[in-house]
């Protein structure tokens, strides 16, 4: 994919090369929305608003790392909406159904390709398990650890989607780790076995 080339036409109105962006990047975007709202629905509305929001500003990228930039917008958005939630708390009427599947992607050290059915369900607590442990977090360390340990970013891209310091940043992920550590030894058993054994030797 010629990614320059997209970005240019998609500047100049052109759909195709707009749709061909958004397909490479959605599932990005909504991983990183849905780490930090906790939610499948909220996590496509703040995907939707992105890609939108991409869409109309598009003459304002000037060039650098497109995904940082769509990142920067999405994790805006994600914030807004927290902070809109705790302006307005709701309490939902829908039932929690132990089945549901929200489709996010797993972290590459949980991954495991040839994992019978009892390995996946241990997978899906785990997975549920962290999101627990990163819905606990303030919202700022939760979106640095999301950037930072979920999507890859260095800690400068990270400084520039949040527009703090690299001293935040390193400071926030640090005490963010501290936390989460605490709160996944509660999944201690679910770890996998490498860095079960690394987590039990520091204690």
């Amino acid at each position: 994919m010629d990614e320059p080339a997209l970005i240019s036409a998609a500047q100049q109105g052109d759909l195709d090369s707009f749709n061909r962006l958004v397909l490479n990047y959605q599932d990005a975007v909504y991983n990183l929305t849905y780490r930090i709202l906790g939610d499948g629905d909220g996590a496509d509305d703040a995907t939707q608003t992105t890609f939108i929001s991409a869409f109309r500003s598009l003459q304002s990228f000037k060039g650098g790392s497109f995904k940082a930039w769509l990142l920067r917008m999405a994790t805006n958005n994600c914030l807004d909406e927290l902070r809109r939630q705790k302006r307005h708390p709701q309490t939902s009427l829908e039932p929690v159904r132990e089945d549901d599947d929200e489709i996010f992607d797993t972290p590459a050290w949980l991954k495991d390709n040839t994992a019978g059915p009892e390995s996946t369900l241990e997978m899906k607590e785990l997975e549920a398990g962290i999101q627990n442990c990163l819905d606990g977090l303030p919202d700022d360390f939760k979106v640095v650890v999301t950037l930072v340990e979920i999507e890859g970013l260095d800690y400068s891209e990270a400084s520039d989607i949040i527009k703090k310091p690299l001293g935040t940043i390193k400071s926030r992920l640090a005490r963010a780790r501290y936390k989460l550590r605490d709160c996944l030894r509660g999944y201690m058993e679910l770890l996998p076995e490498e860095f079960r054994l690394r987590e039990e030797e520091s204690l």
